[in-house]
C-alpha cells in the first residue's frame, strides 16, 4: 500500500544536515570549476586571436592549429596558449613566420619610446636640424615652384632630397587612385626598380596603409614593425630596412586622390615636430600633384570656402561665413552658413562644423529684422564693415529664456559675409556654476597647450589626484609613477591616441594616493592646427571611486545572492527527494477496512522551499484503519525532517495499540524535547481510527482544522475536541471524539492550503470548501473528490493535502 522508509539513526549531525553540507561542498566545487573554465576560455581566445593575426586563418582553423602544436610538442592546450601569448611578450606577436625568421637573423636595434614622453608631443623649442624646419620647407617650396607639370617621380626625388639628411627619409613613394579604386604608383625615389615593379599596382584590399590614409583622409603612422605587420602589408624586402613609415593624403578637393609615403631608416615614432614638417611638405606638393587644377569655377569657390574654414579652425572665438540667399527679385531672404569656427554656437547647442549648411533663420531666428540684420544688408550693399553697439540678445536654453550682451562685426568677402561676435557677460555666475558642477560631479577640467607646453588644472583636479596645488599640475612623465602597473599599457595607448594622433579618448585608470587607490576617468580631445597636428588638448578628470565601490559591493551582493539561491535550490531538491520518499504517490486510491480512501497531494507552485504537509492511510493489525493528515510549520529540510519524525512515530505507536490521545501527547512531548535544536518546529495534526465492526470513527486533533462530513445532502464540520498545537505547550490535553459513519457518507481530512487565502477570513475558506464539496457530490462527481478539490486551487501558495474517506452504499 505504501513505500515507507525508515531514516537510519546515528550520532552527530542529522542526515539532512549532512546531505545539505555535501550539496554546499559540491556547489563550491562547481563555482571553482566555473571560474577555472572562464579563465581558460579567456586564455584560449587570446591565443586564437594571435594565431589568426599571424596566419590570417579563421577562428576554427586557429583553434585546430593550437591543438596540433600542443600535440606535436607534447603540451596541454592551456600550456600551448600561454606559450603563444608569451611569444607576444617577447615582441614577436602577429609576425608572420618568414618575417620572424628574417627579423631573428638581422634585427634592427629597438629604442624604447614611452607614450609618457613630453618631448614627443610638445611643438615648441628644438635644437639642431629640427629647429630649422622652416628653412627646409622654404627650400622645398623653392624647388617645387618649377615642378608644376613635371613627373611625380621628380617630386618624390625633391622630397627625399630635402628631408633625407635631417629626417632620415630614405625613400618616397607617391600613389594615385585609379577609377576602380586601386592604387597606381606614379612616382618614387630611393626605391629599387624591382620593388617599384612589385608594388606598382595595389588592388583595393584591406590591410593597405596607403589606402587607409586616402579613405580616412588621415595620416597613417607606422612606428612599430612587429605590431604594424599584423595589420598592414609592408612594402620592401626585408621590411626592416625602413623601420618607420608614414602615409599622408595629399590635401585638396574631396575625395582625396593621391597619397605620399615616407620611409625612414630611423626606428621609433614620429614626434610632433616631424609630423608637422611632413604634413606641410605634402601640403606644398598639393598643386603639382592635384589632378583637378583645371576644374571649373564652382570648384574654385569651394576651395575658397575650404580655405576660410581652415583659417576659422585655427582662430579663437566664434565666427561664421555667410552666403546670402536671395529671392527671385534679388532680395536677401536668409543666409546660409558655409564655414564656422569651432567656438561658434547656436541657440540649439550646435557648435562649429555642425552649423555648416544651416540657415540663419534656423540657427539665430531672433536676429531677423533687428539692427544686426540691417547691418548685414548694408555691408553686402556698400562693402563697409559693420560693427554693432553692444546689444541684448534673448535666447532660450533648456526651456528657460536668458539674456546675454553681444557685439557683432560683419565684413564682406567677395559675395559673402564674415561675421564674428563677442559675448560681454561671461560673469561670475558661469564660473560658480562650473565650480559647482565640478564639485558635485567630482570632476575637474584640465588643458595642455602643446605649443607653449603649458598645463592648466582646475582646483578640483588637485583634489581628485590628492595633490598639493603648490606643486602645480602633474607633468606627463610623472603620471606613470602614480598609476597601478596593470593600467599603464591601456592608458599609454590612450595618451598616444590623444597627443600623437589627435583623437578623442574616454579611458578609466587607477592611481595610488596616500588615501588609497582611486578609480579615475579621463575624457579629452585634441584641437588641431591646419596641418592636423594636435596643438592643444582639453578635457576632464572624474573620480569614480565611490561609484566603483558601489559597483563592487553590488557585484559581491549579487554573487552572495547567487550562492544563497544555489544553496536554497539544493536544499529544495534534497527536501523534495526526501518528501518523495516519504510520500511516494501524490494521488492514490485504497480499499481499507471496507472503506474507499482517495488521497491527493499538490505541492506549492511558488517559492523555493518544500512544505511539511503529509498524510498516512494504513490498515492496523486488528483490522481497523488509521487515517492521519498533518502539517508541519515551516518549509525545507527542517519541515521534512519533522514530518518524518511525526509520521513514523504516529504510525509506530498506533500499530502497537496506543490510544490516539496518547499518541498526540507523546508527539507533543517529542517536539518540545527538540525545541532547543536548530530544527525545532510545531505542527498540526488530525488522526482517525475506523472500526469496521461497529462503523465507529474515533478521532483526535492537535490544532488542526475539523474534518468535513457530507451526509444526506448536507455538509457539516465535525465538532472539534480539545487539542492544541503540537510543540506549543507542555501538558496539553487531547480529547477523543467518536463519530458513527453511515453508508454513503463522505469524510474529508485536509490541510490549510485547501482553504486559506491571503487577507481572507478562514471562515470564508471553510464555507467555500463545504459548498464546493457538497455540489460535487450532488452532481455525482464524488468518485475522485479529493483530486478534484485539490486541483481547483491553481497558483496555490501552500501545499495541499486531501484525504477522502467514503463509506460505500449498502447493497
Amino acid at each position: 500500500m505504501e513505500g515507507d522508509s525508515v531514516l537510519p539513526a546515528g550520532g552527530g549531525a542529522s542526515p539532512e544536515m549532512l546531505a545539505l553540507a555535501k550539496v554546499v561542498a559540491k556547489l563550491r566545487a562547481e563555482v571553482v570549476d566555473l571560474e577555472a573554465q572562464a579563465s581558460m576560455t579567456a586564455v584560449l581566445e587570446r591565443a586564437k586571436g594571435i594565431v589568426m593575426a599571424r596566419t590570417g586563418v579563421p577562428p576554427d582553423a586557429a583553434y585546430q592549429e593550437l591543438l596540433d602544436s600542443a600535440a606535436r610538442h607534447r603540451r596541454t592546450l592551456l600550456e600551448e596558449c600561454w606559450i603563444t601569448q608569451g611569444q607576444v611578450g617577447a615582441g614577436w606577436a602577429g609576425t608572420p613566420p618568414k618575417a620572424a625568421e628574417r627579423a631573428a637573423r638581422a634585427a634592427v636595434p629597438v629604442v624604447e619610446h614611452t607614450p609618457f614622453d613630453t618631448g614627443r608631443y610638445v611643438l615648441s623649442g628644438g635644437v639642431g636640424p629640427r629647429a630649422d624646419h622652416r628653412a627646409l620647407l622654404a627650400r622645398l617650396a623653392e624647388s617645387l615652384t618649377a615642378a608644376d607639370g613635371r613627373a611625380p617621380s621628380e617630386i618624390a626625388g625633391l622630397l627625399r632630397y630635402v628631408l633625407g639628411e635631417t629626417e632620415d627619409v630614405a625613400a618616397v613613394m607617391i600613389y594615385t587612385v585609379a577609377p576602380a579604386g586601386s592604387l597606381e604608383l606614379t612616382g618614387h625615389a630611393g626605391v629599387d626598380d624591382a620593388t617599384a615593379e612589385q608594388w606598382s599596382h595595389i588592388p583595393p584590399l584591406s590591410g593597405v596603409a596607403a589606402l587607409e590614409a586616402i579613405e580616412a583622409e588621415e595620416a597613417v603612422w607606422l612606428e612599430d614593425l612587429a605590431r604594424d605587420a599584423t595589420r598592414y602589408l609592408l612594402i620592401g624586402e626585408p621590411p626592416e630596412r625602413w623601420p618607420s613609415r608614414a602615409w599622408l593624403p595629399v590635401p585638396g578637393s574631396r575625395p582625396v586622390t593621391a597619397v605620399v609615403g615616407f620611409f625612414r631608416t630611423r626606428p621609433g615614432p614620429f614626434d610632433a615636430r616631424t609630423r608637422t614638417l611632413l604634413r606641410r611638405a605634402v601640403g606644398l606638393c598639393t598643386g603639382p600633384l592635384r589632378e583637378d587644377r583645371d576644374s571649373d569655377r564652382s570648384d574654385s569657390l569651394q576651395q575658397d570656402v575650404e580655405g576660410v574654414q581652415a583659417i576659422f579652425d585655427a582662430l579663437p572665438g566664434p565666427a561664421v561665413l555667410l552666403t546670402p540667399l536671395r529671392s527671385p527679385t534679388g532680395q536677401v531672404e536668409d543666409y546660409r552658413i558655409d564655414a564656422a569656427a569651432p567656438e561658434a554656437l547656436d541657440v540649439a547647442g550646435r557648435r562649429g562644423r555642425e552649423l555648416i549648411g544651416r540657415k540663419i533663420l534656423e540657427t539665430y531666428p531672433t536676429v531677423v529684422g533687428s539692427d544686426v540684420w540691417e547691418g548685414y544688408l548694408d555691408t553686402l550693399t556698400t562693402g563697409a564693415v559693420y560693427e554693432s553697439e553692444p546689444f541684448t540678445y534673448e535666447e532660450v536654453a533648456a526651456g528657460a529664456p536668458s539674456q546675454s550682451v553681444y557685439s557683432v562685426r560683419a565684413s564682406k568677402l567677395g559675395n559673402r559675409l564674415i561675421v564674428t561676435w563677442i559675448r560681454h557677460d561671461t560673469d561670475e555666475r558661469e564660473t560658480r556654476r562650473l565650480d559647482d558642477m565640478q564639485r558635485l560631479g567630482n570632476l575637474g577640467w584640465a588643458g595642455w597647450n602643446l605649443t607653449t607646453d603649458t598645463i592648466s588644472w582646475s582646483d578640483q583636479v588637485y583634489t581628485i589626484f590628492d595633490r598639493d596645488p603648490a606643486l602645480g599640475p602633474m607633468r606627463l612623465e610623472e603620471l606613470p609613477s602614480h598609476l597601478l602597473a596593470e593600467d599603464l599599457p591601456e592608458l599609454g595607448a590612450a595618451v598616444q591616441r590623444l597627443l600623437g594622433d589627435g583623437g578623442a579618448i574616454d579611458q578609466p585608470f587607477r592611481i595610488a594616493t596616500a588615501r588609497g587607490v582611486r578609480h579615475l576617468r579621463i575624457v579629452a580631445e585634441g584641437q588641431r592646427d591646419a596641418d592636423g597636428n594636435p596643438v592643444e588638448v582639453h578635457g576632464f578628470f572624474q573620480d569614480l571611486t565611490a561609484q566603483r565601490g558601489a559597483e563592487t559591493a553590488l557585484k559581491e551582493s549579487e554573487r552572495a545572492n547567487l550562492v544563497q539561491r544555489g544553496m536554497l535550490k539544493a536544499e529544495r531538491a534534497l527536501a523534495a527527494r526526501l518528501q518523495d520518499t516519504l510520500l511516494p504517490i501524490a494521488e492514490q486510491s485504497l480499499e481499507l477496512a471496507g472503506l474507499r480512501v482517495d488521497v491527493a497531494y499538490v505541492p506549492a507552485e511558488s517559492g523555493l522551499n518544500v512544505g511539511g504537509d503529509w498524510y498516512s492511510a494504513i490498515e492496523l493489525p486488528d483490522g481497523s484503519a488509521l487515517f492521519v493528515v498533518g502539517d508541519v510549520a515551516g518549509h525545507g529540510l527542517s519541515a521534512v525532517g519533522t514530518m518524518a519524525q511525526l509520521r513514523f512515530t504516529a504510525k509506530g505507536m498506533s500499530i502497537t495499540g496506543s490510544p490516539l490521545s496518547e499518541v498526540l501527547a507523546r508527539l507533543n512531548t517529542l517536539l518540545l524535547h527538540t525545541a532547543g535544536d536548530a530544527h525545532s518546529a510545531t505542527a498540526t495534526m488530525v488522526m482517525g481510527r475506523y472500526q469496521p465492526w461497529d462503523q465507529r470513527l474515533t478521532w483526535v486533533r492537535a490544532g488542526h482544522l475539523p474534518p468535513l462530513l457530507i451526509r444526506g445532502g448536507r455538509a457539516v464540520y465535525l465538532p472539534q475536541p480539545e487539542g492544541s498545537l503540537l510543540g506549543a505547550a507542555a501538558g496539553s490535553v487531547y480529547e477523543e471524539q467518536v463519530t458513527e459513519l453511515l453508508p454513503g457518507d463522505h469524510l474529508l481530512f485536509y490541510t490549510d492550503g485547501l482553504v486559506e487565502e491571503p487577507r481572507e477570513d478562514l471562515g470564508v475558506g471553510l464555507d467555500r470548501l463545504s459548498d464546493t464539496a457538497l455540489r460535487l457530490v450532488r452532481e455525482g462527481r464524488n468518485g475522485f473528490l479529493a483530486k478534484t478539490l485539490a486541483g481547483r486551487r491553481p497558483g496555490n501558495r501552500d501545499d495541499i493535502c486531501v484525504l477522502q474517506v467514503h463509506v460505500p452504499d449498502a447493497h
